[in-house]
């Protein structure tokens, strides 16, 4: 009997759409960490639209895994809230944006 090493963990959208989600394979996570340690630039942690357009992007890639009908970013955005972007990262990457303790962390290891 095969054992899980992850929780599959389901998050509704503003409409209605409801997303299994679980940790992302390899080759989306890579994309995603590509775009995801750009948080650390000066530029974009100084200015929240740009940081919310940046979360928003790395959402999007999470999307192809999860339901490609919202890996386009203009789709998804019209679907989701702060909160959820949050959620959709921290299962997709284990990041939890909220903890600001494990994000110092996320960031202290990219440098």
């Amino acid at each position: 009997m095969a054992t899980s090493v992850y929780e599959i963990v389901d998050v509704e959208l503003i409409d209605g759409t409801t997303i299994s989600m679980r940790p992302l394979k390899i080759s989306l996570l890579r994309e995603f960490m590509t775009e995801f340690q750009k948080i650390g630039d000066e530029e974009i942690a100084a200015d929240n639209i740009k940081s919310m357009d940046l979360l928003l992007d790395c959402a999007a890639i999470a999307m192809k895994q999860y339901n490609e009908d919202y890996a386009d970013k203009e789709k998804l955005e019209d679907v989701v809230d702060l909160p959820t972007i949050y959620k959709i990262i921290e299962v997709a990457a284990g990041i939890k944006l909220n903890d600001p303790n494990a994000l110092a962390a996320a960031l202290a290891g990219q440098s």
